[in-house]
């Protein structure tokens, strides 16, 4: 809603050449244009960078300016707006501030920022500030609280589910990884009386059983404030909880870029067998590095009863794995067992429950030819010195085999995606810094379009040959381990040190995040380490908008089925969080590849300055390349050319549309919220009104930078 404030016509007049209106534009029936691009100031902190990593990974355009840097660009009323056109614009569609007022007293840069806030309806966040009436909330001192709220519960209020928030349950769970370490430092307060402050996120006061705000919106002098009262940084779950709406609240709902929340899950080796770990020998016996002459393999395969538990769950979780098969795997074991195969039976009778992926035949190294007559082993090498590869033929040999044996007992394929047995053929340091050179033509050879790389090693998307990597994120839930002893036993050994019975792996690297200060318990270190660990960090993921899948394999199926407590902390702690209306999406291989991909392009092209977008009315024009797919997220009712847009999702609609070139334009629903028009004629406070001074109580700390001058 507008807001009217008494001013004199004088007062306009300054405002309208401060900004640089056109003459008269307050009294002309213009409607300014708001670009699509959200100005972030930047202390250096990580709550402002935090929002900017949000902005980043879904796509939207946004301007960094960076307080602590000499020579940075200055921030005055012809940096905020413009004429173009004859029409005024708005450059920036919200503004981020570290806190409520970075900047000192009487600053004509904050002066300047209020101005266009005010002219143009601009909201602004502040990402993190000491609870103050500046704010719309009284100090802490007065009845409220500062300090940790580690391992907390906060909750969503009314206002903030029918308002930005709306995805969320209710609860907002405060992270307490380590009681060691102070994690989450905020200031929990009430409104102050008289404020137009409506909170929508809250949290109860320590010792008390009213509650204090840590999100909410504070309405005052023509301007709009999302206040923050609570530190973070862009992977603590509390914000990643958050970001959705704060980007939502800031642009009305209208913006660039998309976001989703995704989980996949990729089960190698499935009808093979995964050799098990050997807690004497501290190495799996099959392994190359596993040499002891007394090693002797132990494979772990699934059974028939693991197919069917497998299909209960994806029924119960509303959830589809993706089964990575060797169809030597079950030809191996029928010519040992006299025909017999009662896992590939069933799962063969059950094909159609899973997404099925081509992981070669026999599951070979792709890669060098491996000498492992040396530990660790490296690349054999001819008289010459040159490295030996495997040859095109038999790389695109086991492709070829794997895809005619699973066309001929049915499974349902997608055949332009493969991921090779270890991701081998592509590089693998230190013994193998470069790809094996026929992989590429032996993917030429299948027409493979999307293979799999280990994230670990390359987090990137990159072209092989003709296909496109698809990285995936490595589970530390071992493929060598059916029962849950075991997985802590080759844990203990990884990460605790030679004095612990370990490997020293951590001492030798102390970089290494996971590592024990004790080896965990047998019995327990499982369900109160692992389990929470590996879940912590996958539902990390798939809270940041990051499409990549998690990769597991079928051992981790079988016997005691160490994946399923992981995968339902995911999945169940996702569901506890978030509405219906904002599911977990849960795509394949070749559809995560085009996601990484569009993005890639969608990124290069912001960076090119190829894209622009604004605002004027209901209406969002956007200019981009021709053949440049382009994201928004839009309210719901948004159409393109008389067809809807997008997709429903957490509340909006969104998706990619391509661009030919030509403007785009999308019409918003009637009901959505516009910018301001032109100014009021009695208009809004004057451009040079000095910034509000910040004033915090004699002996009151401030985190974020103000000082007290009692």
């Amino acid at each position: 809603m507008k807001r009217t404030l008494r001013t004199t016509v004088l007062t306009v007049g300054v405002l309208i050449a401060a900004l640089g209106l056109p003459a008269g534009a307050a009294h002309a029936d213009t409607t300014p244009r708001v670009d699509l691009r959200v100005l972030v100031v930047s202390d250096g902190g990580p709550s402002t960078d935090a929002i900017a990593a949000e902005l980043a990974a879904a796509g939207t355009p946004y301007t960094r300016i960076d307080l602590t840097q000499s020579g940075r660009t200055v921030i005055d009323a012809d940096f905020l707006a413009d004429t173009v056109d004859g029409r005024p614009r708005a450059k920036f569609q919200a503004v981020v501030l570290p806190n409520d007022n970075p900047f000192p007293a009487g600053s004509a840069e904050m002066a300047a920022l209020t101005a266009y806030e005010q002219t143009y309806d601009i909201p602004q966040v502040d990402a993190y500030t000491y609870a103050r009436p500046e704010a719309g909330l009284q100090y802490p001192i007065h009845g409220g609280y500062s300090g940790s709220i580690d391992g907390k519960r906060a909750e969503v209020t009314a206002a903030g589910k029918s308002g930005p928030f709306g995805y969320l349950d209710g609860a907002v769970p405060f992270e307490n990884n380590d009681p060691a370490v102070g994690e989450s430092y905020a200031y929990l307060s009430k409104p102050v009386a008289g404020a137009d402050f409506t909170p929508y996120v809250e949290a109860t006061i320590p010792g008390q059983s009213a509650k204090g705000t840590l999100v909410g919106e504070y309405r005052h002098d023509g301007r709009r404030e999302l206040v923050v009262t609570f530190v973070y940084n862009q992977y603590q779950q509390q914000f990643r909880l958050l970001a959705r709406g704060i980007v939502e609240w800031m642009t009305g709902g209208v913006h660039l870029g998309a976001s989703r929340n995704y989980f996949s899950v990729h089960v190698d080796d499935v009808f093979a067998a995964d050799d098990r770990w050997n807690s004497t020998l501290n190495c799996t016996p099959g392994d190359v590095d596993c040499t002891d002459p007394n090693a002797t393999p132990d494979p772990i395969r699934m059974t028939a009863a693991d197919v069917d538990h497998a299909v209960d769950w994806q029924n119960d979780q509303k959830f589809t794995l993706d089964f990575a098969y060797n169809g030597a795997g079950s030809v191996d074991h029928r010519e040992d067992n006299n025909g017999a195969d009662a896992l590939a039976d069933r799962l063969i009778a059950r094909r159609g429950e899973f997404r099925w992926i081509n992981h070669t035949y026999s599951h070979p190294f792709l890669g060098c030819v491996q000498d492992t007559t040396v530990v660790p082993w490296k690349c054999a090498t001819d008289a010459d010195g040159s490295t030996r590869w495997m040859s095109r033929n038999d790389i695109s040999d086991e492709i070829a085999t794997n895809r005619v044996w699973g066309e001929r007992v049915g499974l349902p394929l997608v055949n332009d995606e493969l991921v090779t047995g270890e991701h081998s053929g592509m590089k693998v340091l230190p013994q193998q810094p470069e790809d094996n050179p026929n992989l590429a033509l032996a993917l030429g050879d299948n027409d493979i379009a999307w293979l799999g790389s280990d994230n670990s090693r390359e987090p990137d998307q990159r072209r092989v040959g003709p296909a496109t990597t698809v990285p995936r994120y490595p589970m530390n839930v071992f493929y060598n381990a059916g029962r849950a002893a075991e997985q802590v036993d080759e844990y203990n050994w990884i990460y605790t040190s030679r004095s612990q019975g370990g490997s020293g792996i951590c001492e030798d690297n102390p970089a290494t995040t996971t590592c024990l200060a004790a080896p965990l318990d047998a019995a327990t270190g499982y369900p109160d380490h692992i389990v929470p660990l590996e879940t912590r960090i996958a539902l990390g993921h798939v809270l940041a908008n990051d499409p990549k899948p998690h990769f597991i394999h079928q051992s981790n199926l079988a016997e005691d089925r160490i994946a399923y407590p992981v995968l339902n902390g995911v999945l169940d702690g996702y569901e506890a969080l978030f509405t219906e209306d904002t599911p977990v999406v849960n795509p394949r291989m070749r559809d995560i590849g085009t996601e990484l991909r569009r993005r890639a392009d969608w990124q290069a092209a912001l960076r090119a300055g190829e894209v622009t977008a604004h605002r004027v009315g209901g209406t969002v024009t956007v200019d981009a390349p021709d053949g440049l797919a382009v994201p928004a997220t839009l309210p719901t009712g948004t159409t393109l050319a008389g067809a809807a847009f997008g997709e429903a999702y957490a509340g909006a609609v969104s998706g990619w549309t391509p661009s030919t070139g030509e403007p785009l334009a999308l019409t918003l629903p009637a009901s959505a919220p516009a910018p301001a028009a032109d100014a009021d004629a009695d208009g809004p406070a004057p451009a040079t009104r000095p910034a509000p001074k910040t004033r915090i109580p004699a002996g009151v700390t401030d985190p974020v930078g103000h000082t007290s001058d009692g």
